[in-house]
């Protein structure tokens, strides 16, 4: 890892926290942070938005966390996916309020003139309706998701 940079990983969770299995990006990128490793930093937001191109540019690895719908009779147990993702090549500006990891890591490297490694930790929900509670569908995912960024973090 290089020398000069503050944070080697960075866990991104986003989601809607009042919208059930929405919020699971945030609840994982909290159980990280009460972890206290040493190089990891771990932020729970809303949605993405440009603002977070600063933190990401300091980080060597991270690792955006999000919620997908999923139909729990074609997808029973925990179907919990770990992406490599990249930045576009293209130069099309990112949003200005909400962004993808992808729009946001061409911001980071247009803006700070370098792009971290990145993963996308993708949870299967099945339950998006108002409220603070994960489905148990939800809850198998999340302790999947941290056991799989736990092993990444002892690896080092």
């Amino acid at each position: 890892m290089s020398k000069g940079i503050a944070t080697d990983f960075l866990i991104v969770g986003y989601g809607n926290t009042l919208r059930g299995d929405d919020g699971l990006g945030p609840r994982i990128a909290e159980a990280v942070a009460s972890w206290h490793l040493p190089n990891v930093r771990a932020i729970s937001l809303h949605q993405l938005t440009p603002e977070v191109a600063e933190a990401l540019a300091s980080a060597e690895v991270v690792i955006f966390v999000d919620a997908r719908p999923s139909d729990p009779q074609v997808e029973p147990s925990p179907n919990v996916t770990f992406t490599a993702i990249t930045a576009p090549d293209d130069d099309a500006p990112a949003a200005t309020h909400v962004s993808d990891p992808r729009r946001l890591l061409a911001l980071t490297r247009r803006v700070y003139g370098r792009c971290p490694q990145a993963w996308l930790i993708s949870v299967p929900g099945v339950n998006f309706d108002f409220g603070e509670s994960l489905s148990e569908q939800a809850r198998r995912g999340v302790e999947v998701a941290l056991r799989r960024i736990r092993l990444l973090f002892t690896s080092q």
